[in-house]
């Protein structure tokens, strides 16, 4: 068994744990605690999960390095041999308030590279997986790349900071070229609506690394376009201002003058 399947079966049955975990967290009351914001929460749950993901790759993986958001992984300054991504619940604010809309992602990168990616949609018990080179599959079965459609002929996603905040009031003429706006408040369920095709493009003004590895993986199997706001690839150390779009989207929005 190759190193990318022992991890695929590994990460299918460690995500199907945590899926039963957060489903038994819900008949219990959560502590949530305030991170950056009102709005930036963290609880119980987050900690948890990312900690027992993590101790299982360490179990397993002892060489490989963490990138996880709440702090259980490694302080990264490269992305120099295997690295993973742990976004334990994305979409917190969700899972708090509406205990649906949430995700479990995991993303492993060899030397800076994808190779496999996961998003869990925990409410459709959804499990969205790529490995490099084989496609994008949904609960096993293989999914058709999407239309390659412009955003003028289609949706678009955002998050509430492009809506609400003046600094990104320029960027609001990409929400006015699409048909529409949407907002699900995670970025790997937005992830999955650009993989059915429902949307043309996401952009999100502050996405973290576990916020971006899963998705790109996938995407990039389809030939979408991911970039910062100005056009330089992703920085997978820090935040990006992102844009996830089909080809003829992201033209679409990287030609918009925002001046």
């Amino acid at each position: 068994m190759s190193d990318i399947q022992k991890r695929d079966q590994l990460i299918k049955q460690w995500i199907k744990e945590t899926a039963e975990m957060i489903e038994e967290a819900k008949e219990k009351s959560l502590e949530v605690e305030e991170k950056s914001a009102r709005n930036d929460l963290v609880t119980n749950m987050d900690k948890k999960i990312e900690e027992v993901l993590t101790d299982k790759i360490r179990s397993h993986f002892p060489d490989d390095r963490i990138c996880g958001e709440e702090g259980f992984g490694d302080n990264l300054e490269d992305l120099k041999g295997t690295v993973w991504f742990i976004d334990p619940i994305d979409g917190t604010l969700n899972f708090v308030l509406q205990q649906e809309n949430f995700a479990v992602m995991i993303a492993v990168y060899e030397e800076g590279k994808g190779v496999q990616g996961y998003i869990y949609n925990v409410t459709e018990e959804k499990l969205y997986h790529a490995i490099k080179g084989q496609g994008v599959f949904c609960n096993g079965q293989p999914v058709s790349a999407p239309d390659n459609k412009s955003l003028s002929d289609g949706l678009m996603a955002t998050n509430s900071q492009l809506m609400t905040q003046d600094a990104f009031s320029d960027y609001r003429k990409i929400a006015g070229r699409s048909m529409g706006v949407r907002m699900l408040g995670s970025a790997g369920l937005e992830v999955t609506e650009l993989i059915k095709g429902n949307i043309m493009a996401y952009v999100a003004t502050k996405l973290s690394p576990w916020d971006i590895a899963p998705g790109k993986i996938m995407l990039e199997e389809f030939g979408f376009k991911i970039s910062n706001f100005s056009g330089e690839p992703v920085d997978l150390l820090k935040t990006n201002q992102t844009i996830f779009a089909t080809p003829s989207a992201y033209n679409e929005i990287v030609t918009t003058n925002f001046k």
